[in-house]
């Protein structure tokens, strides 16, 4: 993440993964999306929320303002949470989606401080952008300054021993099986300080 190349990597998936502005939601009819999802019945629906088959009717219909408690045994019958009965699905995206990148199988993009990998690089509309890195830096001054970018960032150290530095933090020596989550808009850095090179699972924020 360091250098133009990872940042512009963000920017490109941020654009492809561009949202437009949500629509006021209308619960009635997300829950007869939920519901017909599941090719189920409105009886068979309120019988996995433990409803009258009258109250959720109204609900879709949008008769009635359910409480909270018809909310919360709504969301238990679709095996969801509240909230999620007032998130609508994204436009374009699939509920469900799977996307697998087996071993070495993610696209790479080199850098003169990482090699990267790119997973899930098929889904597009992305929340998140995940990667793995090889850190091939091993001191500050190989980094054309830092990298800031809009969102949050996790950090996972897969193996070697690495450096993360960052704007207002002193360094931190992190090893296999540590982590960090940061605000990414701050300033960061990341260098290898094992024999190796150190590799590093990167899951960058997209929204």
């Amino acid at each position: 993440m360091a250098g133009q190349t990872p940042k512009s990597l963000i920017q490109v998936a941020r654009e492809n993964g561009a949202q437009e502005a949500a629509e006021p939601l209308d619960l009635g009819v997300r829950v007869r999306e939920l519901r017909k999802a599941r090719n189920w019945t409105l009886e068979q629906a309120a019988n996995q929320a433990g409803l009258a088959r009258s109250t959720l009717s109204k609900i879709e219909n949008g008769q009635m303002s359910p409480t909270y408690d018809a909310l919360k045994k709504l969301a238990e019958g679709l095996e969801i949470s509240v909230p999620q009965l007032f998130t609508p699905p994204v436009k374009g995206q699939i509920n469900g989606r799977l996307a697998v990148t087996k071993q070495g199988e993610g696209a790479s993009r080199p850098t003169a401080t990482y090699e990267h990998e790119l997973l899930a690089e098929n889904l597009t509309k992305k929340n998140m952008l995940p990667y793995r890195a090889r850190v091939r830096a091993r001191k500050m001054e190989e980094f054309d300054g830092w990298v800031r970018h809009d969102g949050e960032e996790f950090l996972y150290v897969l193996t070697g021993v690495i450096k993360l530095y960052t704007e207002f933090y002193e360094p931190i020596e992190m090893r296999r099986g540590d982590s960090a989550y940061y605000d990414s808009s701050m300033g960061h850095n990341v260098i290898s300080v094992s024999e190796e090179d150190a590799s590093i699972l990167w899951v960058t924020s997209l929204v």
